[in-house]
C-alpha cells in the first residue's frame, strides 16, 4: 500500500466527524499552527485562553497567541505542570483560576495546546466552566493526534483508577499540525504508534499491514508516511464515534489493550511509564487473552507482538504486587469503566480487525498476567 497524503499546507486534509450538530472537523497538514486562516469560523469571543504545559508552551504558546489574535482582542495563556502524575483536581483548578481571574464569559474559546493529559483538563475544564464554553484540541502529540483529541472524551485520573471522573464534551475543530512532532522526544513518539497500531487490529488489517511495513518511516518521522497514519487513524475513530459517541457499545472497541494498560497505570503510579506505554504492552496481554480464548491464532498474537516490540513498546508487564501480582491487576481491572457488576470487560481481537467486548474467566486472566509480566 502506497502513502496517499502529502503533507504539505496546500495538501492539508480534513476527517469530518459527524455528530448532527457537534459535528466539526479534524484538519490535518503542516503549518497549520501560525497561519490565522486554520482558526478561522470559530465562535468569536472577546477573549481566547490557551490551556498547555510547561513543556509545550515554550515551543508553540506565542506561534498560536499569533495566530488568534486576528480573531481574538485578548489571549490569556494557562501553563499547567507536565505529565500523567498532574491530571488531578489541583490541576484542573489552574485552568478555572485563570477564567474566573480574566473575568472569561461563557463565550470564551478554550485552546487545548498539548499532549493528551493537556487535552483531556482542558476539555473537561471547558465542559464544566459556566456549564460549558466552548474549545478546540490543538494536539501536539501523536498519541493525541490519532486518539486522545478526538472524540470529545474528557477526564482527569483519582488514584483509584484512571480517567475515571469526566464528562463528554466535543471540541469544536481538531488540528493536527504534524510539524509538531519533530520535536517530540523518541519515546513520545513510540507512545502514540500503540494508539495508531490499536486501529488495525480492531478495524482495518490493511492498515495493520502498512503499519508494520513503515515502522521504519513513522519512527523517523517521514511527514508523508505520518501524514497517512494520523488521517487513517482519526478516519477509523471518526466512523465508530459517530455510531456511539458516548460508548454505549461500539466505541469500547477503541480501548483495546487499555484494561490491561489502565491497570498498569494506575499500579506503577501515575507518569511512571507513558499511556502509550501501558496500552502497548496492555494490547499484548489482551492479544495473548484472545487466543486463550481461541479467537486467534497463536502465530498472529506473535506478529501482532512484533509489531509493538518494533515500535520501541514494552511488551513484557510490570509486577505489581510481588506476592500475587495476578490478583492485583485484576482488583485494578475491577474499577475500569467497562466494567459491569463487579465484571470485568476486555476488548479482545474475534479475528484480525474485529474486535470483541466480553468478559473472561479469572484463572485465564491470571495465566495471562502470568505469562506476560516478569
Amino acid at each position: 500500500m502506497q502513502v496517499s497524503l502529502t503533507p504539505s499546507k496546500s495538501q492539508t486534509r480534513q476527517v469530518q466527524i459527524h455528530l448532527a450538530e457537534r459535528s466539526y472537523a479534524i484538519v490535518i497538514g503542516c503549518d497549520l499552527l501560525d497561519d490565522p486562516a486554520t482558526f478561522e469560523g470559530l465562535p468569536r469571543a472577546s477573549q481566547a485562553l490557551i490551556v498547555s504545559n510547561g513543556t509545550v508552551a515554550p515551543l508553540y504558546a506565542e506561534r498560536l497567541q499569533a495566530a488568534l489574535k486576528p480573531h481574538y482582542p485578548k489571549i490569556h495563556l494557562s501553563i499547567l505542570p507536565d505529565g500523567e502524575a498532574y491530571k488531578t483536581w489541583e490541576s484542573l483548578n489552574l485552568i478555572f483560576d485563570a477564567l474566573l481571574a480574566k473575568g472569561c464569559d461563557r463565550k470564551t474559546v478554550v485552546f487545548a495546546l498539548g499532549g493528551g493529559v493537556v487535552g483531556d483538563m482542558a476539555g473537561f475544564a471547558a465542559a464544566s466552566y459556566m456549564r460549558g464554553v466552548p474549545f478546540v484540541q490543538v494536539p501536539t502529540t501523536l498519541l493525541a493526534q490519532v486518539d486522545s483529541s478526538v472524540g470529545g472524551k474528557t477526564a482527569i485520573n483519582h488514584p483509584l483508577g484512571k480517567n475515571m471522573i469526566g464528562a463528554f464534551y466535543q471540541p469544536l475543530r481538531v488540528v493536527c499540525d504534524l510539524d509538531t512532532l519533530r520535536t517530540l522526544p523518541k519515546r513520545e513518539l513510540s507512545a502514540g504508534l500503540a494508539e495508531v497500531i490499536k486501529y488495525g487490529p480492531i478495524a482495518d488489517t490493511a492498515f495493520l499491514t502498512w503499519i508494520e511495513m513503515h515502522l521504519d518511516d513513522l519512527m523517523g518521522c517521514d511527514k508523508d508516511a505520518l501524514a497517512y497514519a494520523v488521517k487513517r487513524s482519526c478516519e477509523i475513530k471518526a466512523q465508530v464515534v459517530g455510531q456511539d459517541e458516548r460508548e454505549a457499545g461500539l466505541r469500547a472497541i477503541l480501548n483495546f489493550g487499555h484494561t490491561f494498560g489502565h491497570a498498569i497505570e494506575a499500579g506503577l503510579g501515575y507518569g511512571k511509564w507513558l499511556h502509550g506505554e501501558a496500552v502497548g504492552c496492555g494490547m499484548v496481554m489482551a492479544a495473548t487473552l484472545s487466543q486463550y480464548l481461541g479467537l486467534v491464532e497463536p502465530g498472529w498474537v506473535q506478529q501482532f507482538r512484533g509489531v509493538i516490540e518494533k515500535a520501541g513498546l514494552p511488551v513484557v508487564g510490570p509486577t505489581l504486587d510481588a506476592q500475587d501480582n495476578a490478583a492485583r491487576y485484576l482488583e485494578l481491572m475491577r474499577v475500569d469503566k467497562k466494567a459491569e457488576a463487579g465484571e470485568i470487560k476486555f476488548v479482545l481481537i474475534d479475528g484480525p480487525g474485529q474486535a470483541v467486548v466480553r468478559g473472561a474467566p479469572d484463572e485465564l486472566v491470571r495465566r495471562v498476567v502470568d505469562d506476560c509480566c516478569h
